[in-house]
This record gives structure tokens, sequence and C-alpha cells, in this order.
């Protein structure tokens, strides 16, 4: 009898047990996880950035490269690049960020480096020794939402003809969204290429 009693207690405290980590573990954690992740909401739904409109254009930490169709205007301001084989001015792939893994003697890199120069110079109107070393570099990820004052600098004179603004409203526009060195001497100045595309006028398909 009494090794009975004692395996119903301990039965009712291993339910007890179980009712209560499952309410901790099973309810109220994720509870509490789920509303500290509303708290800046943007941020955990992957920093998402709206257009005017309030849709959904892209994200803060992820640079996408504005794509246009052959013949459209060229209205926005271009990202680095993260290049292929196929295509070496490939813009990053948000779904799947990766570097080339070439090294600093890659014939194959160099040879990225110079065709993306050739094509950047020609798209910009300029010579081939004014495109700054971060338009035709990658990031590591190949998902850098930022670029230099210097390759916004290059791209200035085709965002103010292709939108029909000044160069001073062009130059005014990249210089509002201009980061400079974290705590005054770490990093580099860089531009953020979204925030420069909305203000150009930048929106996302039609949503609902």
């Amino acid at each position: 009898m009494r090794t009975m009693s004692t395996w119903l207690r301990q039965c009712v405290v291993a339910v007890a047990v179980l009712a209560a980590m499952t309410v901790i573990l099973g309810v109220a954690y994720p509870a509490v996880v789920w509303g500290v992740s509303r708290i800046g909401a943007t941020s955990a739904e992957g920093s998402q950035v709206t257009d005017r409109n309030g849709c959904v254009v892209g994200s803060s930490l992820i640079g996408i490269d504005p794509q246009v169709a052959a013949g459209e205007p060229d209205k926005y301001l271009h990202a680095r690049v993260l290049g292929s084989s196929d295509d070496p001015m490939a813009p990053g792939d948000p779904a799947a960020s990766a570097a080339s893994n070439q090294g600093p003697n890659s014939e194959k890199l160099a040879g990225w480096i110079a065709e993306r120069r050739q094509l950047i110079a020609a798209r910009e109107g300029v010579s081939a020794d004014r495109v700054p070393v971060d338009a035709v570099t990658g990031s590591g990820s190949g998902l850098d939402p930022h670029i230099s004052p210097a390759y916004a600098a290059l791209q200035v004179p085709r965002l103010a003809r292709e939108n029909g603004k000044s160069i001073a409203e062009v130059r005014q526009i990249i210089a509002d969204h201009t980061v400079g060195r974290q705590l005054g001497f770490l990093g580099q100045p860089r531009v953020d290429v979204l925030e420069v595309n909305l203000d150009l006028g930048l929106t996302a398909p039609a949503c609902d």
C-alpha cells in the first residue's frame, strides 16, 4: 500500500511539473519572446523599409541593386555587385548571400573587375580610371546596403539627368543619406543606397 501511495504521489508531481513546464516553456516563454520582438517590429520582420505608399520596398540591412529593363531610363543609385561567371555585374541576391571566393591573385576576379570598370565607366560617361574600387568589388556578403561617397558622386550626373533634377539637388539627397565614421574613427563614410533611391521616387511593385 505504501509503495502504491508513493507511486501515486510521484505521478502527481510528475504531471504537475509537466503541466508547469508546458505553460512556462510552451506558452509563457514564446509569448514573452514574441512580445519583445514587437518592440521595433520592423527589425523583427527583417528591418523593412517602406515607400511613400507604405509598401515594403526593401531592407535597411540588405543592399539590392535596382535593375532597369533594356531601353528604360536608369534613374536610381546603383549598389555594389556580387558578380558571377555569367554576369560580372550581377547584383546581390538577398535569398543567398555569398562572396565569389576569388582571391587577390585570381585571374578570373581580375577579369571581372576590368569588365565591371569598363561597364560602369560607359554607364556613367566617364573614363575607367575614375571608377572607385567599391564599384567594381563586392562586400564579403555581397549584400552591402551602402556605397562610398565617391561611387555615389560618380553617379550624380546620370541621376540628375534621368530624374529631371539639378546636380545640386541630387548631391543634397545623397548628402542627406551619407553617414560618417562610427564613433568618429571606425569604418568609412558611406551612403545608404535604398534611402537615396526612395528620395528619387523608387516605389515597390503594386501591393495590397
